[in-house]
């Protein structure tokens, strides 16, 4: 590379070098500015640190418009909660969210108390007796969810994103699928492009899994505003209701 560049020095002769990242299973990358020495960036996300701070600003105003317009429903769901089973209203998990920091993620309860053993994550499946007449409606919904804005105004969350979830599946899918750990590279998100396409609810089979993780993965190697707008759109037209959310 050197004798090529000393030899077109005084040409007007454009010099490009590609390297070979192929065999790195890479599928986006970037030039950047590494401690004034210029790096090639062979992550699965290639956001800069503008597109970030122009991502959490949108989730910062986003969500507190969203809050101050929901309140009502917000109240209305509690109530209807306390009164229909007991238990709290909020329902509170582990999740983990970017650069694998854990934080608390809220939702709506939808289940009755009870017991489960320590590490063991049982997702709801069809007809589950543990979801309660109305946290069947939340559920089907996504009204159990909406208590999440309030992660997204603590800095946990954003609008759009990886889904987060429960500490014994990121346990249980890391070693098994492939770039599963890439999900950590961006915060979750209350809506992702796996959710609008469908990928959401039970995940009984690893294939539902990968399929998730592969749309996650399109999403951050491909993010834009543009991106998060039409998913957010695609959110509010039909991802309200869905037949695997049980």
């Amino acid at each position: 590379m050197r004798r090529c560049v000393e030899l077109f020095r005084d040409t007007l002769v454009n010099i490009r070098f590609l390297p070979d990242v192929q065999g790195l299973s890479v599928n986006r990358g970037g030039v950047l500015n590494l401690f004034g020495a210029p790096a090639i960036s062979l992550s699965a996300l290639s956001m800069s640190r503008d597109a970030m701070t122009e991502k959490e600003t949108f989730d910062q105003l986003f969500a507190a418009f969203v809050l101050l317009v929901i309140s009502p429903v917000l109240v209305a769901i509690a109530i209807t909660i306390k009164l229909s089973s007991r238990g709290p209203v909020l329902f509170r998990q582990k999740r983990k969210g970017l650069d694998g920091r854990v934080f608390t993620i809220y939702k709506f309860r939808t289940m009755r108390p009870h017991g489960q053993a320590d590490g063991v994550v049982q997702q709801a499946t069809r007809n589950d007796p543990r979801v309660t007449a109305v946290g069947r409606f939340l559920r089907r919904t996504n009204l159990d969810e909406l208590t999440q804005f309030f992660n997204v105004l603590r800095g946990d969350m954003s609008v759009v994103g990886p889904r987060p979830h429960a500490l014994g599946h990121d346990e249980l899918y890391r070693p098994l699928i492939e770039g599963y750990l890439h999900r950590y590279r961006a915060k979750p998100g209350i809506t992702g492009w796996a959710q609008v396409n469908g990928f959401r609810g039970e995940t009984d089979k690893i294939e539902k899994m990968i399929a998730r993780v592969e749309h996650d993965l399109y999403y951050l190697q491909h993010w834009s505003f543009a991106l998060d707008m039409r998913i957010v759109l695609a959110t509010v037209l039909k991802g309200v209701t869905h037949s695997t959310a049980y």
